[in-house]
């Protein structure tokens, strides 16, 4: 009997050997501001990254990873991304460029499953200043004593005094203001769903994307988004993220649900440390929380550390309501409130007590009308404007003194409010403006390419034809094109919203 034990026991030292884990893909690249990139990945992946210089280029090599789908474009107006192109290694590696319009030294950051890539632009050296550095190393250059210009060249003196970097730095003055944006639930936590088989993660993260767009649009202001994909993020890493970032706000974006279908609005939350506001505010935070089993199972360490930064928090926790009322005020520009005062619930997703935080629950998914509302890009649009006028409403009245928002506030240039009756074209993209792959010659650092490598089945790119991808849910790809999941699955003759990888779906023009 022993020996059959001991059978056991080794074949289950060996089992793990014999399962080998499913490739991690590299999904849509997010080119989030002027200077600043994030890879999306479907897990972990080990990864190692550097610039090159005559041209210049980001190359990024993954190992073991390869791509769900053929690489997007920077949009060509972008500032310093010229171009991106993928291949793979000999070693089955996975290795992307990005061209660059300048050089620029990386700061790299790992987000969850997430990879995030910040470029510092150098500036150009002054005429005639030697340079010299490293491989793979930041050289700080000093400016020289000014001489006294010679007579017979004044050209060359004056355009030598005249350095655009130095222009630029005068101008900024004091930081950014950091918002982090966490579109809630996320890769296999679909979160609520509607009755027509919308699932939360998807609308949450449309219009937390409009908001980061208009967060970075703000002079002052730069977004984190917290996942910038379908990939699943536990909460306290999401708080982590947030602190990594040293963000100022933690706006946690959420569609609300109900047994009720006849519930409806908005609501805004801030974190409760005596008990909810209402049933209904502590009936949800028990739902959210339980998605990674956060809900009341903290060990004692975290708890005790909880407690300790609950005491010394008055501050968060009075801007925290202050940026509530005001997000919830804008909010109720754009439709109903479920609730008429900011809400108190012991959501995990805000216990990042040292950071002011707030959670909208944008309307209830599970109202059909509501949930209609949600997949639609004006209200996404209209939402993400309110929360950003909320927050923007805050920060006029309570910028960090190191801020540039708090300079412009001093100086009567407050930032101007959004407008909600602005919203983007209801109509799907047209085919030429959709993400375009690079062509194979475009690739360099003597890597061949595969013909696949950058070729997706034909159809996935055209504008009546949809290839699934690993990931995908019918609800996201109505988002995608901008059309109704009911038109979708009238146009393929699907009963449910299920859909599974390589099935091809007709896109309709009308939704």
């Amino acid at each position: 009997m022993q020996r059959i034990y001991r059978i056991f026991w080794i074949w289950g030292l060996l089992f793990p050997a014999f399962t080998a884990a499913a490739p991690a893909e590299l999904g849509a690249v997010s080119y989030a501001s002027a200077d600043r990139l994030v890879f999306n990945l479907s897990g972990p992946v080990r990864h190692h990254a550097f610039v090159l210089k005559s041209p210049s280029r980001l190359v990024v090599d993954f190992t073991g990873a390869k791509m769900a789908q053929a690489i997007n474009q920077p949009p060509a107006e972008h500032p310093l991304f010229a171009g991106a192109r993928s291949a793979m290694r000999a070693g089955g590696d996975l290795r992307v460029v990005v061209e660059l319009k300048a050089d620029a030294d990386a700061k790299v950051a790992a987000q969850g499953n997430a990879l995030q890539i910040e470029l510092a632009a150098k500036p150009l050296p002054a005429a005639g200043e030697p340079v010299a550095a490293a491989p793979g190393k930041t050289v700080a250059v000093a400016a020289a004593p000014a001489q006294p210009a010679p007579e017979k060249s004044p050209k060359r003196s004056e355009a030598a005094i005249k350095p655009v970097a130095l222009k630029t730095a005068n101008k900024a003055k004091g930081r950014s203001i950091v918002v982090a944006i966490d579109a809630g639930h996320g890769g296999k936590d679909v979160g609520a769903q509607g009755p027509n088989g919308t699932q939360e993660k998807d609308v949450v993260f449309a219009i937390a994307k409009n908001l980061e767009n208009l967060v970075n649009a703000q002079p002052g202001m730069k977004a984190v988004m917290i996942r910038n994909g379908d990939y699943f993020v536990k909460l306290n890493e999401r708080r982590q993220i947030a602190r990594s970032a040293k963000a100022d706000l933690f706006v946690s974006i959420h569609a609300d649900a109900f047994s009720d279908s006849q519930a409806h609005g908005a609501s805004v939350y801030t974190l409760a440390t005596k008990g909810a506001s209402s049933a209904g505010a502590g009936w949800l935070a028990a739902s959210e929380n339980a998605v990674d089993g956060s809900g009341g199972g903290e060990d004692r360490d975290e708890t005790l550390a909880s407690v300790l930064m609950d005491l010394s928090s008055k501050a968060a926790k009075e801007a925290s309501q202050n940026v509530g009322n005001k997000v919830l005020r804008s909010v109720k520009g754009v439709g109903h409130l479920h609730r008429s005062a900011v809400q108190k619930a012991g959501f995990v997703v805000l216990k990042s007590q040292e950071i002011p935080s707030i959670l909208v629950e944008t309307a209830f998914i599970s109202n059909p009308e509501e949930e209609r509302r949600l997949t639609s890009r004006a209200y996404q649009y209209k939402m993400a404007a309110a929360v950003f006028n909320g927050i923007v409403g805050h920060f006029k009245q309570y910028a960090p003194a190191d801020t540039l928002m708090a300079q412009l506030n001093r100086s009567a240039k407050a930032p101007r409010m959004v407008a909600l009756n602005k919203v983007p074209d209801e109509r799907p993209l047209p085919a030429a403006a959709k993400p375009r792959s690079a062509p194979n010659a475009l690739l360099a650092d003597n890597d061949a390419v595969p013909a696949e490598a950058n070729s997706p089945v034909a159809s996935a790119s055209a504008a009546t034809q949809h290839v699934i991808n690993r990931g995908e849910t019918l609800s996201g790809i109505a988002q995608q094109y901008g059309v109704s999941m009911r038109a979708l699955r009238l146009a393929n003759s699907m009963n449910d919203g299920n859909v599974r990888v390589g099935q091809v779906l007709q896109i309709p023009h009308d939704s």
